[in-house]
């Protein structure tokens, strides 16, 4: 089969890989229907991430349909159009008993595409797959459902829910990129006072103002004068979407004292965190990986028609494209690119 292979910082290829098989009685082996490229994968990418190993496929957000199963496997069968997780749960560790799937030690974790082969591939091996992939209903189609994969998930757990967003809230969002866009749509959820967005992009920043952000804002200085304007001593959570030191730095700057900040981005560099003006003001700095406990609720809610997601899908490709879909996804100033999506040859692009 043909798949997208990390070859080293700076390389990638797509080529022939061979097929992935059951190699643990919990596995399930998966057509790729529809799959994304994430952020995580150009931090891999640039060697932000050293333990991904030269020749690992890609990818950790798909949705597809079981072709095989390990004797393990109890709740999906062959047929099953299914999501599959960016983190995989073995459901028995201390942390998986507790939800924490990201932290995973029986041999789960954020896995796929970075431990094991991953997703931006024409089939995948799942392991872990009754702990670790969701049966979709018909009412929500492919193109939606792979953004619960990480993006959707992400923003809320590590981003909204540790944040502890509240009624009445000023929300600051740094970085109006997928993960940006979709923490105002979660933050949206619990009804804060007001949602401000910084982004130098103007595509990115209108679609902010779309999606639900009252006030957007093009850089530090301009985030650091409304502030000042608006707020009597800071904002009450800052959730930084990007992943640089200037935005995590920016966070601590304008969080309120007793205030929260809740760091998303993936950082390939060290941060300065300024305690000599943090250490009495009692504010709350939370990391995360993704443990994708809230999934099934997000999924609901999506079925529902509960929960409105932005129209972050704004590329399409065929799989064999997907070094294409690389190149526009890397270069979002000039294209625009929120979330590429590649469509597998077989895929029968499932639900309403």
């Amino acid at each position: 089969m043909k798949a997208l292979v990390y070859d080293g910082p700076g390389s990638r290829k797509w080529t022939e890989v061979p097929d992935p098989v059951i190699t643990d009685s919990e596995d399930a082996i998966v057509r790729v229907d529809a799959v994304t490229i994430c952020g995580t994968d150009l931090h891999i990418l640039k060697g932000d991430v050293p333990s991904v190993a030269p020749g690992t496929v890609l990818g950790h957000e798909a949705v597809g349909v079981v072709e095989q199963t390990g004797p393990g496997v109890r709740d999906f069968a062959p047929g099953d159009r299914v999501l599959i997780s960016c983190i995989s749960s073995c459901g028995r560790c201390r942390y998986c008993r507790t939800g924490s799937y990201g932290r995973c030690t029986g041999g789960g974790g954020w896995m796929l595409g970075h431990l094991i082969n991953g997703t931006q591939a024409e089939r995948v091996r799942v392991p872990f797959a009754d702990h670790s992939m969701h049966r979709l209903p018909r009412e929500v189609d492919d193109e939606t459902a792979v953004l619960l994969a990480d993006i959707l998930p992400t923003s809320y757990e590590v981003g909204v829910r540790n944040g502890r967003v509240t009624p009445g809230d000023t929300v600051l969002i740094v970085g109006a990129g997928p993960i940006g866009l979709a923490a105002i749509a979660t933050a949206r959820l619990f009804s804060p006072l007001q949602i401000v967005v910084v982004d130098p992009a103007p595509a990115r920043r209108k679609t902010a103002e779309v999606y639900g952000a009252d006030v957007t804002l093009t850089d530090a200085e301009g985030a650091r004068a409304w502030v000042t304007s608006n707020t009597s001593d800071g904002v009450d959570v800052a959730i930084e979407a990007v992943g640089v030191p200037e935005t995590f730095e920016l966070c601590a700057e304008l969080v309120r004292p007793c205030g929260r900040v809740a760091n998303v981005g993936v950082h390939g560099r060290s941060a300065v965190l300024s305690l000599e003006s943090l250490w009495d003001r009692d504010v709350t700095i939370t990391t995360g990986l993704v443990d994708t406990s809230s999934t099934p609720m997000l999924l609901s809610m999506l079925a529902a028609r509960r929960l409105a997601l932005p129209d972050l899908v704004t590329h399409r490709f065929g799989l064999g494209e997907i070094q294409e879909a690389y190149d526009t996804f890397a270069d979002a100033t000039d294209t625009g690119a929120m979330k590429v999506l590649m469509i597998g040859d077989e895929a029968d692009l499932g639900g309403a």
